[in-house]
């Protein structure tokens, strides 16, 4: 019974371990982010009298950076501010660990359809043809595969047991596919947090972006004489819609992508649960 436990507790140490590290992803995703702002988006050539620039990038050139209008759409991106690198990072991690995601889900739900894999093993179950069910979960594989082969293991050894009565058997077996699924859920809401807050903190940072803008906007609107400096005006401005196009884009696709993967972990749980309520009713028919 001990080393059943413990068995356990690895595999839940391994569940848990799977997928990318955010805590080592995304400070990597911050850099690139920069990088990015720095030499991709601030390029000279993105800018207008590029020539008088002496740098790979406009943050690090001896020209001020008022005096360079942009040419490019990436030269009108990068004058949206300090908040523009902090925005392409939230873009950034959308993106990988949407990947990441779409990845897993694909390997849990198996190699095989899985509408036919559920139908084969509850026809299979109909039948209590319980060994080619198991085979069936060899060829599937994936989190449905496991859990389903989890329960039906456990179906055949509470089969041959003599000690204990239908009823101690039922709440076995119940059991073991519930625990065997719990095994598999941490590895399939992994990382779904961050699209979560994502979708909501890209619009919030977005949002102090804008402000940031508007304020420059206003102080060159008050700070004229009378005379407005338009180009600090239109300077202002600029950075807070870049940034409120930004901060939306990226929360518009989070949270897109954040319910459609819980789509899809929805019907997966789905499907474990119609299986192993097939499971139950045939051990209840058969045993």
């Amino acid at each position: 019974m001990e080393m059943n436990v413990s068995n356990t507790d690895e595999q839940v140490v391994a569940k848990k371990q799977g997928g990318l590290n955010p805590a080592i992803i995304i400070p990597i995703i911050l850099l690139i982010g920069i990088a990015i702002y720095l030499f991709v988006l601030g390029n000279p050539g993105n800018f207008r009298d590029a020539d008088k620039l002496g740098s790979s990038s406009v943050a690090f050139s001896d020209v001020d950076g008022k005096d360079i209008h942009p040419e490019s759409f990436l030269g009108i991106i990068y004058k949206g501010g300090v908040i523009v690198p902090i925005l392409i990072t939230f873009m950034l991690t959308v993106i990988v660990f949407s990947i990441e995601r779409a990845l897993v889900l694909g390997k849990a739900a198996g190699s095989g359809n899985l509408d036919s894999f559920v139908i084969k093993i509850r026809s299979l179950l109909n039948q209590n043809r319980i060994d080619e069910a198991l085979e069936e979960c060899d060829r599937q594989k994936g989190s449905v595969g496991n859990v389903v082969k989890e329960g039906l293991t456990t179906y055949k050894a509470l089969a041959k047991d003599n000690t204990l009565n239908k009823e101690q058997k039922m709440v076995a077996l119940n059991k073991a596919i519930e625990e065997a699924t719990t095994l598999e859920m941490p590895m399939l809401e992994k990382n779904m947090m961050i699209l979560s807050t994502l979708g909501t903190v890209a619009t919030l940072v977005a949002l102090l972006g804008t402000v940031i803008g508007m304020i420059k906007a206003f102080f060159a609107l008050g700070s004229g004489g009378g005379t407005p400096d338009a180009a600090a005006l239109s300077t202002g401005i600029s950075e807070a819609l870049i940034n409120t196009a930004l901060g939306i884009g990226t929360s518009a696709i989070a949270i897109i992508l954040y319910n459609f993967f819980t789509s899809k972990i929805d019907g997966l749980t789905y499907k474990i649960d119609e299986i192993s309520m097939s499971i139950q009713q045939s051990f209840a028919e058969f045993n």
